[in-house]
């Protein structure tokens, strides 16, 4: 199956969806591992949209990746109770001992360092997602080993 064919599958499957775009958009990054800008005037034509609407929404949600996620995508709180706690820390720590900056992946292709300014655990911050799990009290250690063992893993 092409390219086109998978993403034309997508929209096909939720087409009839009420407000269609996001389960569309959802549904390609499950299929592909992100949303390439390259299928945008696909999925506006499909769904009788500007390319800039699809792109706006693609850009405005950080759940959206215009680009793949390293095998280990690492979302580090940054809301005001992680803070308080220590999660600046914990993102300067990631940055130096990863070689990325939040929002970027590794140039080996293990780590994307993302951010999120509220997670919902912030009894237990600083917090973070690693590969979609939560975790929480997290120091530079802790963290580390989180990513080591999920790099092992895939």
């Amino acid at each position: 199956m092409t390219v086109v064919e998978r993403v034309l599958a997508v929209i096909e499957a939720h087409r009839g969806d009420r407000g269609a775009l996001l389960p569309i958009l959802h549904g390609i990054q499950a299929e592909f591992g992100y949303v390439d800008q390259s299928v945008i005037p696909l999925v506006a034509k499909e769904l009788n949209l500007s390319r800039a609407d699809v792109h706006g929404v693609v850009t405005f949600y950080s759940d959206f990746r215009s680009e793949p996620a390293g095998r280990v995508t690492v979302q580090l709180c940054r809301a005001e109770a992680c803070q308080a706690v220590g999660s600046e820390r914990l993102v300067t720590h990631a940055e130096t001992a990863y070689g990325v900056k939040v929002g970027q992946t590794s140039t080996d292709g293990t780590v994307t360092l993302t951010q999120v300014f509220c997670l919902g655990n912030c009894a237990l911050g600083p917090a973070a997602q690693v590969n979609g799990r939560l975790h929480g009290r997290l120091d530079p250690t802790r963290l580390d080993g989180l990513i080591n063992a999920e790099a092992e893993m895939r």
